[in-house]
């Protein structure tokens, strides 16, 4: 990656992603609590077993935050099964819910409400929800401008010189703020594009001779 100021280096990634891949409609689900509910689900699994997941719940029209928050654990982990880790994730949507209508009363606009600062900080406290799963809530299903960094991100970055191998989440989610707009709508788009690349390029095994972002280490 040639040396430039971070900002331009980031806007140039983006545009580059952008008119290689176009737009992501990223996050998928129909309501903001779906949202919620998938980026807990879809931690140490891909997508379409949380499809599954979330597909099992809307059958049982149970992808409510009341019906799913007295469902019994044990139950909750078969129909969450598809997803992995079931009983795990299990106890996580339910450490979720007791905090959703305890305190929020399952409105997920109660939740959009609060700054997001606070937000972050209580979603943050509650078991099993780290930052990347904090930050996607945060993110793709209240609209709020806080960019997400995963997996994908962190390894096309480094791969391209911008940031350590080793370098900490909020390390690398400052690069972003610090140096692009809060813009919610961008931020989603971005990550997308960063998710879309990982998963057809910047693999394990990178497909550089073929990577939208090779001509920009020249």
């Amino acid at each position: 990656m040639r040396k430039t100021q971070p900002a331009k280096i980031l806007i140039e990634i983006y545009r580059t992603l952008f008119n290689a891949f176009g737009p992501q409609h990223w996050w998928p689900g129909e309501t903001p609590f779906e949202v919620a509910v998938g980026a807990i689900l879809t931690q140490n699994t891909n997508w379409g077993n949380v499809e599954k997941a979330i597909n099992n719940l809307k059958t049982q029209k149970v992808l409510d935050p009341v019906a799913l928050h007295k469902m019994p654990a044990e139950k909750l982990a078969l129909l969450v099964r598809p997803s992995g880790y079931y009983n795990i994730k299990a106890k996580r949507l339910k450490a979720f819910l007791n905090y959703f209508v305890i305190k929020y009363k399952g409105s997920m606009k109660n939740l959009k409400d609060v700054d997001m600062q606070t937000l972050r900080k209580e979603l943050l406290g509650i078991h099993g929800i780290g930052p990347e799963t904090a930050d996607s809530i945060l993110l793709y299903a209240l609209e709020k401008p806080v960019f997400v960094i995963d997996a994908y991100t962190k390894r096309a970055l480094a791969r391209h010189g911008i940031v350590s191998a080793n370098a900490a989440y909020q390390d690398i989610q400052l690069l972003f703020h610090d140096n692009l707009p809060r813009d919610t709508v961008m931020y989603n788009e971005y990550h997308a594009l960063f998710v879309k690349l990982g998963k057809d390029f910047c693999r394990p095994k990178p497909g550089c001779g073929i990577c939208p972002l090779r001509e920009m280490d020249k």
